[in-house]
């Protein structure tokens, strides 16, 4: 039997442990255990002498087994596999024992039991510790191609940053064209430059890149494979207007006679069945509305076809499915806004004259429904007086509890837009609180809140009524004065709460990837692993990660496309060591491990003449799921085999 000899080191992390506890009490008390040769207590194990220190004990003490006391191991695990990496021993010979979040940052009020309880987890570990075995991995080469779902600024930085390092990128995006919600803007604060002047040629340039290939009007069907080979199903939907011939001349949709309401333009303005997302889309190719085409709902028409100078219409067209092999995928599918017609008391839906922010943005737009023009949707005159309410749904626990980030200077930003329209225009601003947070956002409040005739209230607004000529009323309470205020204004503004994308469960689902509270996207560390995800190979880029504002989107999309670069100049993937393994020996074959794995790393093939359970040791990300499912316990995971977890949860039932 192997001689097992284990070196344990507890960590003071600071005044974080050591603040509660004695370490050097803790590894006296450890160093009389049995197997174990030598306990030591050190200020940071985590630095490079605390590194140090383990691998000279290692090398001079001929350990074989190495406990650490500390910080969790999502913060340093790797830290100290590597550490042990380097003094020769099998980087899972270690086990980590978390006793900063798990004993005294919650246990701080009571330093002796906290004490106990640290040394009961450490003895824990310490009998664990002869049941741990040397564990290998396996490489795979990688794809060195990428998809982006997302045309988005998020997808579009993403993909332009992967292009110009020399890799080949699939860009996929459901609507005509790219752009995503940032083509609907006017301008972006603080500096208040043109949306469009900025990103109109990044879209350019993405539709014209050599290693970019732009899938507009598609959606991701399916993913399949593993990280390095994911095999993706892109369907593309049935445009009705074949684009290798189309030159994107525009006259199918001057000469098209059927006008329905325009999504770009969020409802306040109109376009034909055969469109162009917006005037500068990328790619300049047409797609017809088949909800609302004359000839595929009633067949009459065919304007479209007969005026086409090339015959690029096609009304037999199908949609595609294109498979596609990349080995990294970045997920930027942005975000939505929240149906504020929920808000009853707001009237968003019921009265004409009360509109989201976003819609007013498209109002301000040069080429929105009014051209640039802010006016009440009910008459179309301009507003003499303004109320932009923020925090519609936001910080709301009937309905968004968490902040959307942006609101407040979007805000100050239509305060901006409503004076530069309507220079003698009262604007009255309600607020829960103005968080000004970004680079140059504070002096924009200062600026804003400086103009004549703007008024700041903090204070949610009660409900908003209609009178009868169809401007709108409502009392706020202002918490500054200590007053009741009451309001009256021709045009409301509503500054939404964000949401994710309607079809983003779905899409999640497809991917095999974890959301948080809010339904964004679930990183895999928030502070070290922003952009990953559980799945490796996988990368979030900008809003569905989070709720942030278009520099911070940027930032992050390029943090994401860095990361996809990283992995697949790598060459090659390893396997996680900790997946599941088989005893075929017992193994019935029932399935029930297959049906139950989020990754679909099980099959279950025959072999033989009976039927047993086989792990794809990639796509396996050591959940497991198939563990605990299991009937007759014939599969098992490396690194917590029934054996060792048993015999921790023994060793601690006994104190």
């Amino acid at each position: 039997m192997e001689d097992v000899r284990i070196g344990v080191y507890v960590c003071h992390c600071g005044k974080n442990i050591a603040g509660v506890i004695n370490p050097r009490k803790v590894a006296d008390t450890i160093s009389k255990l049995p197997h174990v040769i030598i306990a030591r207590d050190y200020l940071y194990m985590c630095s490079s002498p605390g590194q140090d220190l383990i691998v000279e004990d290692i090398r001079k003490h001929n350990l074989n087994r190495v406990i650490v006391a500390a910080c969790s191991p999502s913060m340093h695990l790797h830290t100290f596999q590597n550490a042990v990496k380097r003094a020769g021993l099998n980087p899972y010979l270690l086990e980590i024992v978390n006793i900063r979040e798990q004993a005294t940052w919650v246990h701080d009020d009571n330093p002796e039991k906290t004490e106990k309880k640290v040394i009961e987890l450490i003895k824990a570990a310490v009998e664990r510790a002869f049941h741990l075995y040397p564990l290998t991995t396996e490489t795979f080469p990688v794809e060195k191609k990428s998809l982006v779902i997302g045309g988005g600024i998020a997808g579009i930085k993403a993909a332009l940053d992967l292009a110009n390092a020399g890799y080949k990128v699939y860009l996929v995006e459901k609507r005509q064209s790219i752009g995503g919600k940032m083509a609907q803007f006017d301008k972006t604060f603080p500096t208040l430059d043109c949306a469009q002047c900025i990103l109109t040629p990044l879209m350019v340039e993405v539709g014209s890149h050599p290693n970019i290939t732009l899938l507009a009007y598609s959606e991701v069907e399916d993913v399949n494979g593993s990280p390095g080979n994911f095999t993706v199903r892109v369907k593309l939907k049935a445009r009705y207007v074949n684009w290798d011939k189309c030159t994107g001349c525009g006259t199918c949709v001057e000469k098209c006679p059927k006008k329905v309401v325009s999504d770009f333009d969020e409802g306040l303005g109109f376009r034909k069945a055969i469109y162009f997302e917006f005037p500068q889309a990328i790619p300049r190719k047409p797609v017809i509305d088949a909800e609302n085409c004359l000839y595929l709902t009633r067949g009459i028409c065919r304007v479209c076809e007969r005026f086409c100078p090339v015959g690029a219409i096609d009304f037999n067209q199908q949609p595609e499915l294109l498979e596609l092999k990349v080995g990294t995928i970045i997920v930027a599918v942005g975000f939505d806004i929240y149906d504020v017609s929920k808000l009853y008391e707001y009237g968003y839906g019921r009265y004409k004259n009360v509109i989201t922010g976003l819609q007013l943005e498209r109002l301000s737009s040069a080429n929105g429904p009014t051209k640039g023009r802010i006016v009440k949707i009910s008459d179309g005159k301009e507003p003499k007086t303004v109320a932009i309410i923020l925090c519609a749904g936001s910080r709301d626990e009937k309905h968004v509890n968490y902040c959307c980030r942006v609101g407040c200077i979007l805000g100050l930003k239509h305060v901006y837009y409503v004076k530069k329209a309507v220079p003698d225009a009262k604007v009255v601003v309600c607020y829960t609180d103005i968080r000004a947070f970004g680079k140059g956002f504070e002096e924009f409040y200062r600026k804003i809140r400086s103009l004549d005739n703007v008024y700041l209230i903090r204070g949610r607004p009660m409900e908003i009524f209609e009178n009868k000529d169809g401007s709108l009323s409502f009392d706020v309470y202002d918490s500054n004065t200590d007053l009741m205020v009451h309001v009256d204004a021709d045009l409301v503004v509503l500054e939404t709460a964000v949401v994710p994308p309607k079809d983003w469960e779905e899409l999640r689902r497809k991917l095999k990837i974890s959301c948080g509270p809010g339904g964004f996207a679930l990183e895999l560390h928030p502070k070290l692993k922003p952009v990953e995800t559980t799945v490796d190979g996988i990368y979030l880029a900008g809003f569905i990660q989070g709720p942030k504002d278009i520099p911070d989107v940027v930032a992050h999309s390029g943090a994401a496309a860095s990361a996809a670069i990283a992995f697949m100049s790598k060459g090659y993937v390893e396997s996680t060591p900790y997946i599941a393994f088989v005893d075929e020996d017992i193994c019935s074959g029932c399935g029930i491990c297959a049906s139950i794995c989020p990754f679909e790393a099980i099959s279950i093939e025959v072999e033989e003449g009976r039927r047993v359970a086989k792990v794809d040791s990639i796509k396996c990300k050591g959940c497991g799921a198939c563990v605990g499912s299991c009937p007759s316990g014939a599969i098992q995971q490396h690194y917590f085999t029934d054996i060792q977890v048993l015999t921790e949860v023994e060793a601690l039932a006994r104190g």
